[in-house]
């Protein structure tokens, strides 16, 4: 459904200023299934470590009926200041003909990515990431139409409850 937007996140990621967080995944507990079907309204199934643990990035992905959720962390290296991979992934769906609305509250940002027309069969997309010290964790739903994205304003307490978690 999304390998587009899924394989560009990755290709951001991990050619981005990142180290691996520790040799066990803990992506898969920045958020609970239950918190996760809140946020969606709909059962959330498959929510698994993706990878090695000692990756540059730990990822856990799950999907339900209308979406498919990452749930992703990282330690952030010294090179470039707090935030510059994320705004460089934005310039490039951007360039790509993308509309994107990005907010930003405190540590937390948020984006919804509305694909252009030639891209709609690779998903619409909702993440929030949130920084903390040298750490950077995130949750992105992708979907199928629209109709579905979620919202920002729905997203981001998820966001928010993450941000103790790690």
């Amino acid at each position: 459904m999304d390998r587009y937007i899924t394989t560009f996140t990755l290709a951001v990621l991990l050619g981005s200023p990142f180290a691996a967080h520790s040799q066990a995944n803990k992506a898969c507990g920045l958020a609970s299934p239950a918190e996760i079907e809140g946020v969606l309204g709909a059962k959330v199934t498959g929510l698994n470590p993706q990878g090695p643990g000692g990756a540059s990035a730990q990822f856990c992905m799950g999907t339900s009926p209308k979406a498919s959720v990452m749930l992703r962390l990282a330690k952030r290296k010294n090179a470039g200041p707090p935030g510059e991979a994320e705004r460089k992934g934005i310039e490039i769906y951007r360039k790509m003909g993308a509309q994107v609305d990005v907010q930003t509250f405190g540590p937390i940002t948020c984006s919804a990515v509305i694909p252009p027309k030639n891209l709609e069969a690779h998903g619409f997309n909702t993440t929030c990431t949130v920084s903390k010290g040298d750490a950077v964790a995130g949750i992105e739903i992708t979907v199928k139409t629209r109709a579905d994205m979620v919202p920002i304003e729905k997203l981001r307490p998820l966001a928010e409850k993450m941000s103790g978690r790690f």
